[in-house]
């Protein structure tokens, strides 16, 4: 009998700033503060994040890569860029300085790399990964990571509802969702635009009619190249005035401006698959889910892979110390409930059109 295959370690990368600001938002009711009274409710949501992304693809090694705030390269190449997004408040600053500080102390590897951005920690870790014998899993809500997934790189996109309730997208399962393979997704997002990063899409191109153009001549560069000759076949995929549009310099120029912009660099961190290396120390385990009173016994498990001791499980889950002094108890409700009324809704109808 054949020795069995030994398995393929899995490298989680987290995109922090991503599950950070989705904590920071989904939490900011709470105004959670650690006991000692610091600000942490966004902290405190990325640490039970990521304790369920490790537990449910069964990491190896966690990597968590942060943008760098005050040296961005893309901004200083193109002013626009995210020009449109408000100042982030100083209750979100702190805790992104704290959550880089809180991670190294648990033991996971934390990177910031000079003038980039946690999407260029994510395609370096993946593009580094299989030279190693390691496959990795990214973590993010970002969609601009689609186009890292391949035979060795699965993306779990982070949605509502958290990591449980989140897809983790192979190729097939990429394409099943998007109408693109990965390695048309960035030829996707660059006809689309992306509106959150201030890149208008290429005039007339939503994401459907990429996805139809993208399905008929394979790439944009094929598709221009038509355009300029002609366009019958662009006018088969997507119609005689898209067609016209494509044609036009300005097309080309957006298209080509958005996927300068977007493209993620490959060398931005070395990864070190000894590093960030689980089992985490259980002692650095204890102390930083205790500090944010979140429950042990699960986290030990998860990160130090080993069962808690006794003080550990039978320690009671008790609610968070601290309490905005602005709650009230609730009123007494005396009268009848008022009827619900179902709300329509605004949002996407299927799960393919939020990841999408």
């Amino acid at each position: 009998m054949s020795e069995p295959a030994p398995a393929v370690p899995t490298v989680l990368v987290v995109d922090g700033n991503s599950l950070l600001h989705r904590s920071y938002h989904a939490s900011a009711r709470t105004m959670y503060r650690t006991p000692d009274g610091e600000q942490g409710w966004a902290v405190r949501g990325l640490l039970s994040q990521l304790l369920a992304a490790v537990d449910r693809v069964c990491a190896d090694v966690v990597v968590v890569g942060f943008d760098d705030r005050g040296n961005s390269r893309r901004k200083r190449q193109w002013p626009t860029y995210k020009a449109q997004r408000d100042p982030k408040p100083d209750s979100l600053l702190r805790q992104l300085d704290l959550a880089v500080e809180v991670l190294r102390e648990l033991g996971v590897v934390v990177a910031v790399p000079e003038g980039l951005e946690a999407d260029d920690v994510l395609a370096s870790v993946a593009a580094q990964a299989p030279a190693l014998g390691a496959q990795t899993v990214v973590a993010t809500s970002d969609r601009d990571s689609f186009a890292l997934v391949d035979e060795h790189t699965r993306v779990l996109r982070i949605l509502n509802g958290g990591v449980e309730a989140s897809p983790l997208l192979d190729p097939a399962r990429l394409a099943m969702v998007t109408g693109v393979r990965p390695e048309q997704y960035a030829d996707l997002a660059a006809l689309r635009g992306d509106a959150s990063d201030n890149l208008p899409g290429v005039r007339g191109f939503g994401a459907k009619t990429a996805v139809k153009l993208l399905q008929g001549l394979g790439t944009a560069e094929a598709a221009f190249d038509d355009a300029r000759h002609g366009g019958e076949r662009c006018r088969a995929a997507v119609g005689k005035a898209r067609a016209a549009a494509l044609a036009e310099p300005e097309a080309r120029e957006r298209w080509a401006f958005n996927r300068e912009v977007m493209a993620m660099v490959r060398d931005a961190h070395t990864l070190d698959v000894t590093a960030g290396r689980l089992p985490l120390d259980e002692a650095a385990v204890r102390s930083t889910y205790e500090r944010f009173e979140l429950h042990l016994p699960g986290a030990v498990r998860a990160l130090s892979l080993c069962e808690p001791s006794r003080a550990v499980t039978e320690a009671r889950v008790q609610e968070p110390r601290w309490q905005d002094p602005r709650w009230k108890p609730a009123e007494r409700r005396e009268g009848p409930l008022p009827k619900l009324v179902p709300a329509r809704s605004k949002g996407p109808a299927f799960v393919q059109e939020a990841l999408f």
